[in-house]
């Protein structure tokens, strides 16, 4: 997990992550040489499951995927979301998980 945070633009430590775990804001998907953590991200009109930090063996990633999705469609999301590096756009996301890339993130430090 800590190397998936690197990419995080700093927004968030281990210890914050723990926290979010414990409260069950972030969801913890362990799997035996991988780590999911999710988020269920709620707007006025509709839940996203945003996958939030994601590392380790591509291949189990990809079988665990399909088990997180289905869980956020129990918990009513209708929208599933990665933010990741832009190496992401290479692998099976896009490839045939039915995933599109739709925005460009840009920042600025202020």
């Amino acid at each position: 997990m800590a190397a998936a945070l690197a990419y995080s633009g700093g927004s968030h430590t281990l210890d914050d992550i723990a926290t979010g775990i414990y409260n069950h804001s972030l969801q913890y998907w362990p799997g035996p040489d991988s780590v999911i953590v999710t988020e269920i991200v709620v707007t006025p009109q509709q839940k996203t499951l945003n996958f939030f930090l994601a590392g380790g063996n591509m291949a189990e990633l990809r079988a665990m995927t399909p088990d997180i999705e289905q869980w956020g469609r129990a918990h009513g999301c209708t929208l599933a979301t990665l933010i990741g590096r832009k190496g992401w756009e290479r692998t099976w996301l896009t490839q045939s998980g039915g995933y599109k890339a739709t925005h460009t993130v840009f920042e600025k430090a202020l």
